[in-house]
């Protein structure tokens, strides 16, 4: 009897074997789970390594006062929200999310718009197209500290280009990054420079991979440049627009090397953004459980965003 019951015992334990082996065999058409296999765990660590664990010990930091030379524990001062009051009650707080919001509405209003008309006319394969993209593309190569520092001699009131119109048309000389009406301005001048460029070949791409045929079609009946912009064109490349968008909005929260070698961050705090906040009150002034709430407020947009996006926007495609 106990060795009827030790068979049907083995029996059952291969029938789960073989019930496993399918599962995974079934699971692992096209080899995803070899992929998850062997790429999902670096991964797991990078991500934990390198953002985890940093954005945990932030928000641990964002209830002290804490200057980060010694311990915490000896002298870190917990202070339970009162940073956070204090970031949100904060007037330069005010005009970081100003100039962030700012940068964000105009890379969609008009950045992207201009991206996609340029896009549109130089999409067709030929070296004429071919060369302009490159050379519109090329702003986008330069790190944003380089855009900076060029740009920043060109808006010089002396010897800068600027400085060389004034005086070719008797004006007096004009400093746009001095003058806190005008800085934050140049700044979004130089954005629209470097990155217009990027958003074109995202846009240039989806233009690309619209099959000819559809097009084709389209003439044959009878619609015009317009129609078929709007009734063919938009809709097939409208995941690259989603992208596009995407990149704008997460780029215009982190946005900050190219307002350092611009102004500084000046005059008068006008050029502030989240991140330069966060730089400026945060590690300059070494208060790092101040910072760290900053830290974790750009986080917190950034990821709901993030998600909201993802959930309501690209996963209709």
């Amino acid at each position: 009897m106990s060795e009827n019951m030790m068979s049907g015992t083995r029996a059952q334990s291969l029938s789960r074997w073989e019930q496993l082996q399918n599962w995974i065999y079934q699971r692992n058409v096209g080899g995803r789970l070899t992929t998850l296999a062997f790429f999902l765990p670096p991964a797991l660590v990078l991500f934990s390594i390198f953002v985890f664990l940093p954005i945990t010990e932030a928000f641990y930091y964002s209830f002290y006062k804490w200057q980060g030379m010694t311990d915490i524990a000896e002298s870190g001062q917990f202070v339970g929200l009162r940073n956070y009051i204090q970031v949100l009650n904060h007037s330069v707080f005010h005009t970081a999310v100003y100039n962030t919001f700012k940068l964000i509405l105009l890379s969609l209003v008009i950045q992207l718009p201009i991206a996609l008309g340029i896009a549109m006319l130089v999409a067709e394969k030929g070296f004429g197209n071919s060369m302009f993209r490159l050379v519109y593309f090329m702003p986008f190569i330069l790190a944003d500290i380089v855009a900076g520092l060029l740009w920043r001699y060109i808006y010089d009131g002396d010897y800068g280009l600027v400085g060389q119109i004034s005086q070719l048309l008797g004006w007096e000389n004009f400093y746009p990054l001095a003058d806190k009406d005008t800085a934050y301005n140049s700044i979004l001048l130089v954005v629209l420079w470097k990155y217009t460029g990027y958003h074109m070949m995202i846009y240039i791409a989806g233009l690309q991979g619209i099959p000819k045929d559809l097009l084709e079609a389209a003439r044959l009946d009878g619609a015009n440049w317009w129609q078929t912009l709007i009734r063919v064109k938009l809709p097939l490349i409208k995941h690259a627009v989603k992208l596009s968008v995407f990149f704008s909005i997460i780029g215009g929260l982190q946005f900050f090397e190219m307002v350092v070698p611009l102004t500084n961050m000046g005059p008068s705090n006008s050029t502030q953004t989240l991140v330069s906040y966060l730089y400026q009150y945060g590690i300059i002034r070494m208060k790092v459980g101040f910072g760290s709430s900053v830290a974790v407020i750009i986080f917190a947009v950034s990821v709901l965003f993030a998600f909201m996006y993802q959930k309501y926007v690209m996963s209709k495609d």
